[in-house]
């Protein structure tokens, strides 16, 4: 049966198990599932081999970029029935798009919140720099010393951008807002963006900071190791907030034991899978490189909290919602990942007819 609803014309009460699911999840996909009529039913267990068996009966699966969607559990969701994942995150590294095809159809967010993301990057290079999260763990305890708290002006710094897709374009105004001297690197320029591009080397020998905003992928994974930070400019200051595989994080901590890297702020890590999104202040880490990295008094860490604002979250849950709609209706989306490439953007079908 269809009926209608804000988004269209639907398929009535579609089931989708909603893996990983926080507190900040629920309220904007509870609002736009009910107006769509689809049933969302929230696990706060991720998906695994082990608990893909609480799709069992549902239309599809609403995954983050912890899950695990391998070969093994779209095998196991074809088996049930189950044809869509719907990420309701851009990266989708998690994923065995190419095993899918033919299987599940698999869409994701491609853009929720670039500010969101990139002002985040910003927040965490000034905090750094100018000793933000240092002063306000003293003035806690009423101490007013400014002995060690001396930054630097990021006015006339060389930031290197590495991706310039929405969030590396939206970092890079903010970084000429500042004054900085802008470079960058991509696999594709911007066309029309005034950007100044260079090679790697080049953007690893010039750059104060370096910031990367740009996917995980084969030819992307462990930018930053021990090779490429010989290349670096000696107190260089790095910033993720994309993947965390896009740096060796061993190769990170010997490069700020040797002082060699100024400091780093990590919104993500390699590793982060069993530990972010959680509680653990009662436990010992067992990652002992993360937890040596947190020691360090040069970095940074947030728990891959850059996406999370308001405006992204809504936005994330009406995309993610729109998504499931347009297969529905229509069969195709025009964010469902290419089964060729693992992009939306070539496509070979041109958005024409169904990817399968």
């Amino acid at each position: 049966m269809l009926v209608y609803a804000g988004f269209g014309l639907i398929r009535e009460n579609m089931r989708f198990a909603f893996f990983d699911a926080k507190q900040y999840d629920r309220p904007s996909f509870e609002t736009y599932g009910k107006e769509a009529g689809i049933d969302f039913r929230f696990y706060e267990t991720r998906l695994t081999p082990d608990t893909v068996e609480l799709a069992r009966g549902s239309d599809g699966v609403c995954v983050f970029v912890n899950d695990t969607v391998n070969a093994e559990v779209i095998d196991r969701l074809y088996e049930m029935g189950v044809g869509t994942v719907a990420l309701r995150c851009a990266g989708y590294n998690n994923v065995d798009v190419r095993h899918a095809f033919g299987k599940v159809h698999v869409v994701h967010v491609p853009a929720y919140s670039p500010y969101a993301v990139a002002e985040h990057a910003m927040a965490m290079l000034l905090t750094s720099v100018r000793r933000i999260h240092k002063a306000y763990n003293r003035t806690k305890d009423f101490n007013f010393s400014l002995t060690g708290l001396t930054g630097f002006d990021l006015h006339g710094k060389t930031v290197g951008v590495i991706g310039t897709g929405k969030i590396g374009r939206i970092f890079v105004d903010i970084c000429r807002g500042f004054g900085m001297q802008v470079i960058a690197y991509d696999k594709f320029p911007a066309a029309d963006s005034k950007i100044e591009y260079v090679s790697l080397d080049e953007l690893f020998a010039r750059s104060d900071v370096i910031s990367l905003h740009c996917p995980l992928t084969e030819e992307t994974y462990h930018t930053v190791c021990a090779e490429t930070v010989a290349k670096m400019k000696k107190g260089v200051v790095i910033v993720n907030t994309s993947r965390g595989a896009l740096i060796d994080a061993d190769a990170l901590l010997e490069g700020i034991k040797a002082r060699k890297i100024g400091a780093a702020c990590l919104d993500v890590y390699e590793e982060e899978a069993d530990i972010f999104f959680e509680d653990y202040s009662g436990h010992i880490m067992a990652d002992d490189t993360l937890a040596r990295l947190i020691s360090m008094p040069n970095v940074l860490v947030t728990s891959h909290q850059a996406f999370l604002t308001e405006e992204a979250l809504n936005n994330i849950s009406q995309t993610t919602v729109q998504n499931i709609l347009d297969l529905s209706r229509d069969g195709m989306c025009p964010n469902e990942l290419c089964y060729r490439c693992g992009k939306t953007d070539v496509c070979r079908k041109e958005r024409v007819g169904k990817c399968f």
